[in-house]
């Protein structure tokens, strides 16, 4: 164990496999570990030792836990892995896949992922519960819209529509309705009016959570970035500082364009959509409110979406207004500063080359 430098590890629910290697790349250990033996076997590794694994489902309690032991705890992204494994898609097992996160984690320019802390994590999953909500509650008002529909009654899409004539509906009896269509809708009514209390006690959770965090208030204070959107992001985020610039920030919530460029000729395409689709959708959403209202603020980003709106549409305005929205939002988290809406950013000076000896003017002369 002694000899051991680096370990990858494919993580499952019950069975872990490990795959590893010392200094030269020679295979040392590879072997499966039920999940109760795995913190035991991990504590026998040198400190220092770094322990790779695949950024999914529990990954992040893990490396907690190794790094608690003095291990260095690495997560990679699944995607990052893949060209690592030398079976290729054909031979994809636990074994081949812990020998590429091994691999993987060898490369000195290899992307990971953040750790987060159990509190990142705790604020996550309420977005995550938000989310299953919201889908459910779209799912229940599509099944009363079927079962309305049945019966030859259609109303608006809006569910603010819907949910104001339903009780009606439901009762009045000069409709085609039956009996036990009525008892069903009544009941489905009973289910929407219990998923919104849940959707409300979820956004009551996440102002609290706004409130309580100075960096998520900074962040509602930038145009296009809401309650939401700050919680998500400072909590999805954690330490901005991570990225060496805005634009990194903005490549790694995949909001800058795809590339095929060659041969000195630059071919743009759309966006990369990489990293994490809810943040991703939280920026366009909160983005498409601000390029909605831009007519009626003075600020320079208002002005500036003005003629881009005319120029490409307001859609590509929004997803450009949701690239800027990253930008800024990596400034005022790494510079610890509130968003001001009048800020006007200068560019540097380009350096000017040093005059050769005895050209140009002399000082005194020039004076």
């Amino acid at each position: 164990m002694s000899e051991i430098t680096r370990v990858g590890v494919d993580l499952a629910k019950r069975v872990i496999q490990v795959h590893a290697v010392d200094s030269a790349g020679r295979r040392i250990v590879a072997r499966a570990l039920r999940r109760e033996q795995f913190m035991a076997w991990c504590a026998q590794l040198p400190a220092g030792c770094v322990v790779a694994m695949e950024a999914c489902s529990g990954a992040h309690h893990w490396a907690r836990k190794l790094r608690a032991l003095g291990l260095d705890a690495r997560l990679i992204a699944a995607h990052f892995v893949t060209p690592y494994r030398m079976e290729g898609k054909a031979g994809k097992n636990d074994m081949t896949d812990a020998a590429a996160i091994c691999e993987a984690a060898s490369r000195p320019h290899m992307r990971l992922v953040p750790i987060k802390t159990c509190e990142q994590q705790g604020v996550l999953s309420l977005h995550r519960v938000r989310e299953g909500l919201k889908e459910e509650r779209t799912a229940c008002i599509n099944r009363i819209r079927g079962v309305l529909a049945e019966f030859g009654l259609v109303f608006g899409k809006s569910p603010k529509v819907l949910r104001a004539v339903l009780t009606d509906v439901i009762e009045d009896a000069g409709n085609e309705l039956s009996p036990a269509a009525r008892r069903v809708l009544n009941r489905a009514l009973e289910h929407w009016r219990e998923l919104d209390e849940h959707l409300h006690w979820c956004d009551q959770q996440v102002g609290l959570h706004v409130r309580s965090s100075p960096a998520a208030q900074r962040a509602t204070t930038i145009i296009g970035i809401g309650e939401l959107g700050a919680s998500a992001l400072v909590a999805g985020v954690g330490d901005f500082s991570q990225f060496h610039s805005g634009h990194q920030f903005s490549a790694w919530l995949g909001l800058v364009p795809s590339q095929n460029s060659s041969g000195g000729k630059t071919s743009l395409g759309r966006i990369t959509k990489r990293g994490d689709d809810y943040l991703r959708t939280l920026l366009i959403q909160g983005a498409k409110a601000a390029v909605m209202s831009a007519e009626r603020r003075d600020d320079p980003i208002s002005a500036w979406l003005a003629p881009l709106i005319k120029r490409i549409g307001w859609q590509k305005a929004c997803v450009a207004m949701a690239n800027k929205n990253a930008r800024i939002l990596w400034a005022v988290m790494t510079r610890e500063r509130g968003f001001d809406p009048h800020h006007v950013s200068v560019k540097p000076s380009a350096k000017q080359p040093a005059p050769e000896a005895g050209a140009g003017i002399p000082a005194m002369a020039a004076s």
